[in-house]
């Protein structure tokens, strides 16, 4: 979830117009059910994770090794990037490239459920080894600093980053109320998740609203109860990273519930969160990532939830501004 962050609104930059979401979206909805595990996705991520042969096994925490098992904090309903499938088996972008890191690491990535502002905690708290969740990599992040308040509130974490991905705004069908660009929500209401950097630019831009045009914002725990809200006429807008926003038109209602509005902005990169202390998992998770980028794994994952444009070249540690 491109996540708090408070990327501090300087000129805001597309990636993809409006049209392009559409088209990216429809890739998410024909190819977005594999078949994967409740375990992190992937076809037989077990049996692979625990072979011998991993060949970036030794670079892990012992104690990480002899368990066999990474840890996931994630908050898994957020589609396309993590979300429940029919059958009740976490599917999406993140368990799949965790299960093809597992195969390089000889783990599994065990997934387990969680709110999204509250994911930090449980890392810090060692109920997690890692969160990965759409989580926007950001200087704030890292160094521990409570976006609202400026204030350090922790001792931050390390990322590796894996994506990059820009945040959308969203609106009935038909019914846009010449929403173009955020500075257009002034004396309207929008429905965010909470913690998401889609509630950081909307207060920014409550700030900005003039005299007699308040925007309100009302913030939820995940995006889905936010979509209810929209959809049943209880706000003029919503937002959320692209791929989400763009999976959400195209799915909800058979895609007759919402369509976007603008162009993406904001962009940066989603990271995989670790705790700052733990530089040796931290380096095993970027050499993992590099090589499956470099193996071609990485590329099919993107191709197959359609969101090529929002691919990497190779893994980075701490690249959000």
């Amino acid at each position: 979830m491109t996540a708090s962050s408070t990327r501090r609104t300087t000129a805001a930059r597309s990636r993809l117009a409006a049209v392009g979401a559409i088209a990216v979206a429809g890739a998410l909805l024909l190819t977005g059910c594999g078949d994967q595990t409740e375990n992190g996705g992937g076809s037989d991520s077990t049996d692979t994770a625990t072979t011998a042969a991993a060949p970036l096994a030794d670079k892990l925490p012992k104690e990480i090794r002899d368990k066999g098992v990474i840890k996931v904090g994630s908050d898994i309903a957020y589609a396309p990037v993590e979300f429940k499938d029919s059958s009740g088996k976490t599917v999406g972008i993140d368990p799949d490239i965790a299960a093809a890191m597992g195969k390089q690491l000889g783990v599994t990535f065990q997934f387990e459920n969680g709110t999204f502002d509250t994911l930090i905690t449980g890392l810090r708290s060692k109920r997690y080894d890692i969160a990965m969740s759409a989580m926007t990599d950001t200087k704030d992040r890292q160094e521990g600093i409570d976006s609202d308040t400026g204030k350090k509130v922790g001792e931050g974490v390390d990322f590796v980053d894996y994506f990059t991905a820009g945040v959308s705004i969203y609106t009935k069908k038909g019914d846009d109320q010449g929403i173009k660009t955020w500075s257009d929500l002034c004396g309207k209401k929008i429905v965010v998740q909470r913690g998401t950097v889609s509630e950081d630019l909307a207060k920014v831009e409550a700030k900005n609203c003039p005299k007699g045009k308040k925007l309100s914002i009302e913030a939820f725990d995940n995006d889905q109860q936010a979509q209810t809200r929209l959809r049943a006429g209880g706000a003029d807008a919503g937002s959320s990273d692209f791929p989400v926003a763009a999976y959400a038109v195209q799915t909800s209602g058979g895609g007759k519930d919402f369509q976007l509005v603008g162009e993406q902005v904001e962009a940066a990169p989603y990271g995989i969160a670790v705790a700052k202390n733990n530089t040796q998992l931290r380096d095993a998770l970027q050499a993992a990532l590099d090589a499956i980028i470099a193996n071609g794994e990485y590329d099919k994952i993107i191709k197959k939830w359609g969101v090529e444009d929002g691919a990497v070249d190779k893994a980075t540690i701490n690249g959000g501004k």
